[in-house]
């Protein structure tokens, strides 16, 4: 039986063309450090590095910082925890969206225990945001905004052009979490007035796991303290933490294996450009949608959780089966028909709360620029043949 991936919105695959490659050819040929060796191996890596820090400064339009403004890290969860702990001190106040990832908020209930506070901010059943309810959730403390991009349960969007507005307007750092978006939707840091922004190489970027790092401005990184210190390979006379960028947030050896393989996917990025990946997934996004109302127009057996059309949201999409363990769905629709997905609360305990989902949580579906049509199609025809089947059981008293 052949295998068909659509938990894209968990990690990509496959992966960009020539980026396996890429950490291959590092590991087998060289897999030498950096910042350390005085060789030409090691000034060759530094190069690629140094470019990766270039693309990733073009892909974001990051014109008022330099490829030292662009710092590694783990993933996401990494750039999100070394930003609010080291930014934010006991008395601030914080604002974020009811449709945050536990990547945020967990970080803020740490910080919770320390004084600093937050609310959020509604969204409605469809996951779209409330923005002017904002206005009456700030205080004199209010410090800054942080918010995901893309909704990882449902697909929604959040409106940044209109979150940085806000945030210009009433002074406020604007903290960006693209986990779901970048490399498929485009982002202006300049335009969206970010502060920092968070990302990830293993999804929309197409990298491999395990690296992902943040882009943020001079003045926020001299007062941003470093979660984390140690030897950098730069100014080793000192043990004082080093003041300038990367090295202030990059401690320790890096994940060199996968900033190549980064660099690599962000290349064939640059030559396949991220608006063409854009309108074949929001094109699979809005044939899958239009799958699931026509097997169930009345949403009875096989309900659409979010957006019910494609403006707003990007290629995710999540549903229920009403009466049906969900859990035994997604273990059908993978053991009995192949199709790969994601079943549960996916780590946004209070995005399912605005949503109506908790504590069940969805099957979330999700879509990549190698999926195709006809791989939908066998998905659709899986999910109504398990929700056809238990209402037939169910009708029979089974």
């Amino acid at each position: 039986m052949k295998k068909i991936y659509l938990d894209q919105a968990s990690t990509s695959f496959p992966k960009a063309p020539g980026t396996a490659e890429a950490v291959y050819h590092y590991l087998r040929d060289s897999a030498v450090n950096v910042n350390r060796g005085a060789y030409d191996d090691a000034y060759s890596v530094e190069e690629q590095i140094f470019e990766t820090r270039e693309q990733l400064r073009r892909l974001f339009h990051f014109s008022s910082g330099k490829g030292r403004n662009v710092i590694f890290t783990a993933n996401v969860t990494a750039s999100l925890n070394i930003l609010l702990k080291g930014i934010l001190k006991p008395g601030d106040h914080v604002l974020v969206t009811s449709m945050e990832h536990n990547a945020v908020m967990r970080p803020l209930v740490q910080l919770e225990a320390k004084g600093v506070t937050f609310d959020r901010i509604p969204c409605r059943s469809d996951g779209s945001l409330l923005l002017h309810k904002a206005e009456e959730l700030l205080r004199p403390e209010t410090r800054l905004l942080v918010c995901l991009h893309g909704s990882n349960v449902c697909g929604t969007l959040m409106p940044v052009q209109e979150i940085g507005n806000f945030c210009q307007k009433h002074g406020l750092l604007f903290i960006l979490d693209s986990a779901q978006t970048a490399g498929v939707f485009p982002i202006d840091m300049e335009a969206l007035h970010i502060d920092a922004l968070a990302f990830t190489g293993h999804k929309g970027l197409r990298g491999p796991q395990g690296i992902g790092g943040f882009l943020i401005r001079d003045a926020l990184a001299k007062e941003t303290v470093p979660l984390l210190s140690g030897g950098t390979g730069s100014i080793s006379h000192t043990e004082e933490v080093p003041a300038f960028l990367p090295d202030r947030f990059e401690p320790g050896t890096p994940n060199i294996p996968g900033i190549l393989g980064l660099h690599a996917s962000l290349t064939y990025l640059e030559q396949n450009p991220p608006e063409n990946i854009l309108r074949h997934e929001m094109e699979l996004t809005d044939y899958f949608i239009r799958g699931i109302q026509n097997i169930d127009p009345s949403g009875t057996r096989l309900r659409l959780i979010g957006k019910k059309g494609i403006e707003g949201r990007c290629a995710v999409v999540s549903v229920q089966t009403p009466g049906i363990d969900m859990a035994r769905a997604a273990f059908e629709l993978d053991s009995e028909y192949g199709v790969m997905t994601r079943v549960g609360l996916h780590c946004a305990p209070n995005a399912h709360k605005t949503l109506g989902t908790y504590p069940e949580g969805t099957i979330r579906f999700s879509f990549g620029p190698e999926n195709t049509k006809e791989e939908l199609d066998k998905a659709l025809q899986a999910l109504s043949r398990i929700t056809e089947g238990r209402e037939e059981e169910k009708s029979h008293g089974i």
